[in-house]
């Protein structure tokens, strides 16, 4: 019987111990939190599949993927026109700046240069790099949409 109880006083410091410790929330929540709360009018939606769904005026959808076997973290955007407003690039440099710690004109010149790739010669789907940055535009005859995102291996 001693054995039992002096077992007990060994294990139940330990047991609240672990249960003293406060949960910590996702990496990816305190992400999507951060740029909340640095960009204006950007709220934040319902989370599946490891992608939280953003909202703000100058987009019609926004996204943030969460790390993955592949990829660190993504930024999707997607406009309703097919040239994309200077609230739009704000809203993608801003966000990608804070996502990937880039400086934000630096962020902001790689969204305008895979936008501005689009057209007759290199079509509605381009594929580029920026600052170890891989973005994809792409466009159709009503929206326009940006993909940012960084690989594991960098």
């Amino acid at each position: 019987m001693k054995n039992r109880s002096g077992l007990l006083a060994l294990l139940l410091p330990g047991m609240l111990a672990l249960a003293a410790t406060p949960a910590r929330a996702d990496r990816c929540d305190d992400l999507a939190r951060q740029l909340k709360g640095q960009i204006d009018g950007l709220g934040v939606g319902r989370t599946a599949a490891n992608v939280i769904y953003l909202s703000h005026p100058a987009a019609r959808q926004v996204r943030l993927g969460c790390a993955s076997r592949n990829v660190s973290n993504e930024f999707y955007a997607t406009t309703d026109s097919r040239k994309p407003s200077p609230a739009f690039f704000d809203l993608v440099a801003s966000a990608s700046a804070i996502v990937f710690t880039i400086p934000k004109p630096d962020t902001l010149k790689g969204a305008t240069r895979c936008m501005g790739r689009m057209g007759i010669f290199r079509g509605d789907d381009v594929q580029t790099r920026y600052r170890r940055l891989d973005m994809r535009c792409t466009r159709n005859k009503t929206s326009a949409s940006i993909t940012i995102s960084r690989g594991k291996d960098e």
